[in-house]
């Protein structure tokens, strides 16, 4: 035994011993935590659905995000309520899940109509499903019905299903198709945003939506002509929801058709403001952006309240 050393002396009892390795223990773990949520593949620990870098106007506006992408055809015959179609999502699964939209194309359109929304929406960190209809014919609520078919669809049985958060979910649509989202918005409120391209619908009013919603019209538009359907649409969506109104410049009906930086900045903008909670993108929401060579006019409530 040694001698001349006290039990409770500077050298350290076993319990303070213990307690000194349990708070260095700590200490280590906290500094790598800080190192893990610095890495390529973390986000913020107070907002767990946050995806990506910290955005940019010049991220949110070049053709691709930061994730790689990949992307599987699913056939009509595997499918029920929907024409089946194409799911893009990021290729890593080092941030977990993600939220998730399906697409609808317009009147007489197929989901090539709006596939670029594919890649260009989940290279920013979202899974895309763009849908076929079961006609090409099918009216608004038929496609809503549709958005909804091919969600449950993509979070049920899909092969990605594993990738995706089946609560952080979107819709989006062109003409029939825009207006089908607004069905699908009213029929599922869970739903985290709906954003209508150019849409059209014999309903002009909305009071039943609770979604966050930014329509989008087209100042050239003669098919759906925004004073009879982009801009009653917007202001019967109830002043308590947020929502918003973007009318392009120098544009057509057909705009969402192509790719289009202005739509792209501001729906992305959007989804990751409402269906991942990410306040990081509220920038480019608020202040209200303001007319420009690609800008009309633009509309909403600020600050947002979801």
């Amino acid at each position: 035994m040694r001698t001349g050393v006290a039990p409770h002396a500077s050298t350290g009892s076993p319990h303070r011993r213990s307690g000194r390795f349990a708070r260095l223990a700590t200490a280590v773990a906290a500094v790598v935590g800080l190192t893990t949520l610095s890495g390529p593949g973390a986000h913020a620990a107070d907002n767990p659905y946050e995806r990506g870098p910290a955005p940019t106007t010049a991220g949110i506006e070049a053709p691709r995000g930061p994730y790689a992408v990949s992307q599987t055809t699913v056939s009509s015959l595997a499918v029920t309520g929907f024409g089946g179609g194409t799911i893009y999502y990021p290729t890593s699964t080092a941030d977990g899940t993600f939220g998730a939209i399906a697409v609808s194309p317009g009147y007489t359109g197929t989901q090539s109509s709006i596939a670029w929304l594919g890649p260009r929406l989940a290279s920013q960190g979202f899974v895309v499903f763009t849908i076929d209809t079961l006609t090409t014919l099918d009216q608004p609520d038929s496609r809503g019905r549709q958005l909804l078919a091919a969600l449950d669809h993509l979070t049920q049985v899909s092969s990605v299903r594993s990738r995706v958060d089946s609560g952080r979910l979107g819709v989006m649509g062109h003409s029939m198709g825009g207006g089908g989202s607004l069905e699908a918005a009213k029929a599922r409120p869970s739903l985290q945003a709906a954003i209508p391209l150019t849409p059209w619908d014999l309903d002009k009013t909305w009071p039943e939506v609770v979604t966050p919603t930014l329509i989008v019209g087209a100042d050239g538009d003669t098919v759906a002509p925004v004073a009879t359907h982009a801009e009653p649409f917007y202001a019967g969506l109830p002043s308590s929801v947020d929502r918003a109104y973007l009318e392009l410049n120098n544009a057509t009906h057909f705009t969402p058709n192509s790719s289009n930086t202005t739509i792209a900045k501001y729906a992305i903008s959007w989804l990751k403001r409402f269906i991942d909670n990410d306040t990081r993108y509220e920038q480019f929401l608020c202040p209200l952006p303001q007319p420009s060579s690609t800008i009309d006019e633009y509309r909403g409530n600020c600050p947002h309240t979801s």
